[in-house]
């Protein structure tokens, strides 16, 4: 089983990766891009088949050490 964890910044939290991403782009000629958020996504390989079980020990995870709840949200995705 595999989870796939997105990890990005709360709305309203400064991005300044995400301006300098925006920025940049705005200079390479890509004036359609009007802001960019930065996050990471993280890849777990899981033993077991229970979904639910899979789900709730990921989101532990997540709580405790991939995101930083304070200024972070996360999803999910838990795939066969």
């Amino acid at each position: 089983m595999k989870a796939i964890v997105h990890v990005q910044l709360k709305p309203g939290v400064l991005d300044p990766q995400g301006q300098a991403i925006a920025g940049a782009l705005a200079s390479l000629g890509y004036d359609e891009v009007t802001g960019a958020r930065q996050g990471k996504v993280i890849e777990l390989e899981l033993s077991g088949t229970d979904h639910a079980l899979a789900r709730e020990r990921v989101e532990a995870m997540c709580g405790q050490l991939l995101a930083n709840m304070v200024i972070e949200q996360f999803s999910v995705e838990i795939l066969d």
